[in-house]
Parts: structure tokens; sequence; C-alpha cells
């Protein structure tokens, strides 16, 4: 049961009649007794709220920064109409708008209801519950319940550096047409036959076909393919940290670590796909909580974001020993593991740096991080002793970033590490140059 504001409204007008009656006790029992009385019919009559049955559209998956429209659908197969407001309860951070809806259901008719959610994060949400208030005909109470019906949209990643495929893509082209010329040694592949020109390697000749021809003949070569590109997400305590801005919501704590990462895969694993290499994925912090087998072209993004998309950031100390035993258990062969995670030099010399010469020794390892663009701002500031002292802060830290960039490239590492925006395009570059050079 529910009161409205009518009913506050009746006992404001029944206490000025008891100040004003000449027999206030009286007057007092006999508005009690109108009030009760409204009550008891409007419950009669009001619609049954637990007969009502309710059908939602099926489960949603949409983008960060775009809008899913959720359809119920309520049905009275009740005697009496059933009339009032309807609320259906989502999460705050989905945003539901409008937050309660006018519901007028006739006996034995269905009603159709729409609510708009604009998420502000990623992940899987759920629908608490659908609350129904229904009127009687004084609109002084009402029956009230709530009913549990399923509901689950999956918010995925926005891929805000798909803009810069394109250009990667024309790069990739340019690559695979021009290095043919330039590109010899190991670790390329043989694309045909062609007449020396002045300028040519002497070194590309092919003396066989040379002496079964009048001309001079040079081997072309092209970037390898079919090669495999195992990418591993770090989702621990490192990963939850916010940098740069929201590109959702502008919020200016930033995105956190794991996202900019997740974006920087995607464009890397759609760059991977279209060069003809078989991409791999793997998230992990203590224990394995996401991977994505090698698929069809076609196949690969829609697994990549679908299983990125409820991953959160686990607030533990990630396991580097796991992570790359569970690496070497799926690459069994020389490849490509892109590991994006952090430059933290303290996280790194506990975990990965010490196990990191296992890894770079039977695969080329490329480290990706994000790097915090306040970090940068801070060591400007000289303004006071107090920004002095921040200062001083930000550039230990910067110090101790390189350092730490220098070590892991002793090891063979190769390191990007570059703002949040930068990040993507930055690890598809390194990758394109590792292509160009036939280090794949």
């Amino acid at each position: 049961m529910a009161l409205t504001g009518r009913a506050a409204l009746l006992a404001v007008a029944g206490a000025l009649i008891v100040l004003a009656a000449p027999a206030p006790a009286l007057a007092f029992w006999l508005v009690v007794a109108v009030i009760v009385l409204a009550v008891v019919v409007d419950l009669a009559l009001a619609g049954s709220v637990r007969a009502l049955r309710f059908e939602r559209s099926d489960d949603q998956r949409v983008r960060l920064g775009e809008t899913a429209e959720i359809t119920l659908l309520v049905a009275n197969p009740g005697r009496r109409r059933v009339r009032g407001l309807l609320r259906d309860a989502w999460p705050p951070s989905t945003r539901p708008a409008p937050r309660e809806h006018d519901l007028d259901v006739p006996a034995g008719e269905r009603r159709r209801v729409t609510t708009t959610l604009r998420p502000l994060r990623r992940g899987d949400f759920t629908a608490a519950a659908v609350t129904v208030r229904a009127l009687g005909p004084l609109g002084v109470a009402a029956r009230q319940g709530s009913h549990r019906v399923d509901g689950r949209v999956r918010v995925l990643p926005p891929f805000l550096s798909r803009r810069h495929l394109p250009a990667k893509l024309a790069r990739l082209r340019a690559i695979e047409g021009l290095n043919p010329v330039q590109i010899r040694g190991q670790g390329t592949e043989f694309d045909s036959l062609r007449e020396y020109v002045v300028g040519d390697d002497v070194r590309s000749i092919d003396w066989r076909a040379t002496a079964r021809r009048a001309d001079v003949v040079v081997r072309t070569w092209r970037p390898e393919r079919d090669r495999r590109v195992l990418i591993v997400l770090d989702t621990g305590r490192t990963s939850a940290g916010r940098v740069g801005v929201d590109p959702a919501s502008g919020d200016p704590s930033g995105w956190p670590r794991l996202d900019w990462g997740m974006d920087a895969a995607l464009l890397l694993a759609a760059l991977c796909a279209r060069a003809g290499d078989r991409v791999d994925f793997l998230a992990y912090d203590r224990t394995i909580r996401a991977q994505v087998a090698g698929g069809g072209r076609g196949d690969l993004l829609p697994g990549l974001v679908t299983a990125m998309a409820p991953l959160e950031p686990e607030l533990v100390e990630a396991d580097a020993h796991g992570m790359v035993a569970a690496v070497l258990a799926r690459a069994k062969r020389r490849c490509l593991v892109v590991v994006l995670t952090d430059l933290n030099a303290t996280a790194l010399d506990e975990g990965l740096l010490p196990v990191l010469p296992q890894l770079a020794s039977r695969h080329l390892v490329l480290l990706a991080a994000v790097a915090d663009p306040r970090v940068a701002a801070l060591a400007a500031g000289r303004d006071g002793a107090a920004e002095v002292f921040e200062a001083a802060a930000a550039e230990r830290q910067q110090v101790e970033r390189r350092q730490v960039t220098a070590r892991l490239r002793r090891h063979g590492v190769e390191v990007v590490d570059a703002l949040p925006g930068d990040l993507a395009s930055a690890l598809a570059d390194a990758y394109l140059n590792l292509k160009a050079a036939g280090r794949l």
C-alpha cells in the first residue's frame, strides 16, 4: 500500500476542520473515519498489481557512448483497470530515462513501456525490479508491488581508436607494396623475381635465375603473413588507476588504464587481422579473466569486445609467473607477445622483470603502457614550495619510468610508453615497424 499527496492534503484539511470545530474530539474522529474510508475504497477498487505480467525485450549490447532502448510489455489479465505509475529500475550509472512511466492498462489488454539507457561505463548491467503503483479512483491510496523481471544490457568498449585504422591500413599496404624491393634477409617471405635496377641490393640477386636469363634477376620479399600475435591484458591492481580524461563523460578523473589498454588492443587486433596474422587475447591478473582464440577476420573484433566488456580491474597484485606460464602454454612457437600493463617500477621489479628473460628468450615481447599526463604537468610546476615538492616527486617518477624502460630494452623487450590518447596509435606503429623490419 502507498499513500499519495491527496491523502496528505486530506489530512491537512481535516486538521483545519478539527481546529475550527466547536467539538474538536468528535470532528477528529469524523476526519479519521473519512480518511480511512477513502483509503479503503481506493485499495478495494484499485487494479491488482500482483496479477500483472511482464515481458522484456531480449538482452542488448551497446557500445559505450550509445543509447539502448529497453522495451517492457505489461499485460493486465485482471478484471480491473490498472492506472498509476511504473518504474523500471536500472543502476544509476546507466542513466535511465524516464525514471517513472505513466501506466494505464485496461483489463485484458497490454501496454508497451520504453526506457532509454545512456550508460556511463562499460560492463554488464541488470535490471533491479519493476515497481508498479496502481491508484484507486479517488487518488488517495494505491496498491504497490515489485516484480523481478530479468533484463541485462552489456555495454561494450567504444573502440575510439577506430579512427586511426584507415591511416594504419594505408601504411600497411605501403609496407606490403614497397618493402618487397627493400627487405631482404631472414624472417621475410619470398614474393617474386624481377629484373635488376640500379640501387637494388646486390645480395638480393638470384644467380640461378640470372644464369637462365639474359638479364640480372633479383628476388623480392614481402612481410610475413599468418604470424601469431598474442595480446596479454594486465587486469591487476595497477590497471585500476585513472589517467587522462574519460572520453564518454568528460570526467577529468580519467579512464582506467584497463580501458585505455582495451582500446589499444582492439586497434592492434584489427590491424593484425587485416595483415593476415592470427590474433589471440588473454586477460590475466592472478587467474585468467578472459581469453579469445584467433578466429576469422569477421569474428575477431566481436569476440574481443564481448570478452572485454565485463572485465574490471582486480585490486590484487598481478601474478607475473602465472601470466608467463599461461603465455608459454598457449604459444608453443615463436610469436609476438604484446603485454599491456603499467610501467610501475616497484610492480615490475617484484613481478614481471624477473621472469621476462624466460619469455623474451622464446618470443618477441612488446610491452605497452599508458603514461599519466598529470605527471608531466606536475613536473613543470615551480610556483610555490608545494608545487616544487610535487614537481620533484613527478621528476623522480619520470626518471624511474625511463630507467625501467631501459632495463626492459636490455632484456630485448620493445617498449611503447605513450599518453592515453596516443597509446593505440603508437602501439599500432610499433607493430608496423616490426613487420616492416621483418622481425615478426
